[in-house]
Formats: C-alpha cells, structure tokens, sequence
C-alpha cells in the first residue's frame, strides 16, 4: 500500500474509529492531550535543603514524586557515593549543569579563560555518561559592556566547536539554556545559532520562565521545535517585575504568574518534543517545600 492509498483509507476510518486498531497507529487520531509527550519530573540538586546523605536526599524527591534530579558539573561529590545512591534510589540523573559556563563563559575576551570553561565541559560531559544522562546544559556565552554581541557569538561558536567530539565520544549532548545573558534573545536567532553546527549533538535547553521578560514561551517552544532537548521551568509575573523590580518577577509561584501552561503543553504536544524531562529550577527547601513544587508541577502537567 502507498502513502497517497493509507491516507485515503485512515480518512474514512478515522470517522469510525477503526484506525485505533491498525498496529502502530493507535493514538493516532486521539484528541491532542491524549497525546501529550511522557514527561517526567526533575529538579536542581541545590534545592534539596534537608541536611541528609547523597541516598537519603535522592529517596526523599523520589518519595516526594520526583522522577530525578540534575547535578552541577565539575562539582566535588563523591562519584562513586552518587552512583549509589541513584542505584538504591531509582532516581535518575537525566542530565547535568556546567558549573563553569557564568563565571569562565565561552565568550570571554581572554582566550585562558575560554579554555578553562571549554575543558570544564569535557568534564560535564563525561560526568553526564557516568551517571547515565544524555544532555549538559550549557549557556553559551555573555554580552555586556566588554563584549560585543559579534564577539559573543563568534568566540562561542568557535568554542562549541571544539566541545562537539567529546559530545560524540560520550553520547551526550550540549544543550544550549536561554538565561538572561543579553545574547540569543530570539527564536529566529536561537534556532539559528543551533543550526549552524549542523550536528545532532547541539541542541536546546528551553527555559520556558526565563523568556516571560521578553517573549511566550508557546512561541519559542513551535519555532524550536526538535531542536528543544530539555525543558526547565519558573514562573513569572510580569506585574511583579514592572511594579517591584526585574527580578521579583521570579518570585511568584508555578500556576500564580503570567506563564500560560495550558498554551506551553499545548505547543509542546504539537512539536511532540521528545527530551522526556521538566526540571525545576526555582528556590527549594525542606520536605514541605519540595512537595509543593512537586504537586505545582504535576497541576502543570495536566494543564
């Protein structure tokens, strides 16, 4: 049978609901939150606030609903401890965060500089395939005073590239975050920047609270499309931060700022984004405080 031959005969099925039964097809035609992508629930290891054990922190998110959590890297933990815990636990480690990439980033004038976040990177990106993840997440590179937006994106691109063959000889990927650096400020420019790698290794972290101050997050999410490898969230008030100041922005509640989930899960079923993971990145706490966040983000996911 051709493509143009199983069109015409889903077509007429589809009425009946008989294609539900064709192998391979059977979700095919379900309404679009039927749909939804699997996504499972991390968090940021430094907001787990209770003063446990590498285990005991990985079981108490497990118990609190949590599917993982994500690690800073280089960092000073035990290896060995970690693996440990996420082997007792069942708490997988999906990916981790550069630890370098604010302080040394990609586009610093000074080549040493450069070097040393470039080098950091190959230890994320190594620490990432021991612990069984698939992405580091990366911020490319910073525009200020001292750096042009030009220089910022040529000393980046350059660098990426000299990270991209220990992302093959790992099997984990660079996956690129929106922060509020003053670079990559569109999706036009974002998917560009991605695109000019023309690698499967390079992809996007998609902050989807970062962009309230400049854009909707649904938007970014079409235009990225696959290009999107993981999603961290916040919430945003943009009412907060025209009243009280830039950052207080941040300080509202998943579901209490101008985040419109239901629009976000919407485009995120319509790309069919694949990264399987939503983190957390917002402050934490104790047992009570992770629990909330955990129950915001299942709320988030039914949106």
């Amino acid at each position: 049978m051709n493509r143009n031959e199983f069109l015409k005969i889903s077509a007429a099925m589809a009425g009946t609901g008989l294609i539900a039964s064709l192998p391979g097809v059977s979700n095919a035609f379900s309404p679009a939150k039927s749909n939804r992508p699997a996504i499972k629930k991390s968090l940021k290891y430094g907001m787990i606030k209770e003063e446990l054990s590498i285990v005991d922190k990985f079981k108490l998110i497990r118990d609190l609903g949590f599917h993982g959590v994500e690690l800073d890297s280089p960092n000073e933990l035990d290896k060995k401890e970690i693996l440990k815990a996420r082997d007792a636990s069942g708490i997988e480690l999906p990916g981790v965060v550069n630890s370098l990439h604010w302080r040394m980033p990609l586009s610093h004038p000074d080549m040493e500089t450069r070097q040393k976040c470039i080098d950091s990177m190959r230890t994320s990106l190594y620490d990432c395939r021991d612990y069984g993840g698939n992405t580091v997440l990366l911020v490319p590179g910073v525009v200020n005073e001292n750096i042009s937006y030009d220089e910022a994106w040529e000393r980046s691109t350059v660098s990426i590239k000299k990270i991209i063959p220990w992302a093959h000889e790992t099997g984990v990927k660079i996956a690129i975050e929106n922060v509020w650096n003053n670079f990559l400020l569109s999706p036009m420019e974002a998917a560009r920047f991605v695109d000019q790698f023309n690698d499967p290794m390079v992809g996007w972290y998609f902050d989807i609270g970062n962009i309230l101050r400049y854009g909707w997050p649904e938007q970014w999410i079409r235009i990225l499309g696959p290009r999107i490898l993981k999603l961290d969230i916040k919430e945003f008030s943009r009412k907060k931060q025209n009243e009280e100041g830039l950052w207080k922005g941040f300080d509202v509640e998943f579901l209490e700022g101008d985040i419109d989930w239901k629009a976000v899960m919407q485009a995120l079923t319509e790309i069919d984004y694949q990264g399987g993971w939503m983190s957390a990145e917002v402050n934490g706490g104790d047992r009570k405080r992770l629990q909330v966040i955990s129950e915001r983000m299942d709320r988030i996911l039914e949106s």
